[in-house]
């Protein structure tokens, strides 16, 4: 799970820099879906914390 946490890190900081988009706004939007899902499941604190962190910085880019 740290490798998935560490990948989705990389891509988020990646979203905003203007010479790569690494996602679309799209997929931007279904990733916050899916880390939702992640922070609503019986997962350990700090999973959660992290899913919800990536969930808002990658709201935050996207607006």
């Amino acid at each position: 799970m740290d490798d998935t946490l560490d990948l989705l890190d990389t891509l988020l900081d990646k979203v905003s820099e203007p010479r790569m988009k690494l996602i679309s706004a799209d997929e931007g939007r279904a990733l916050i879906v899916l880390l939702g899902l992640l922070d609503d499941a019986e997962l350990p604190e700090d999973i959660r914390r992290a899913a919800a962190e990536m969930r808002f910085r990658l709201g935050s880019r996207l607006t």
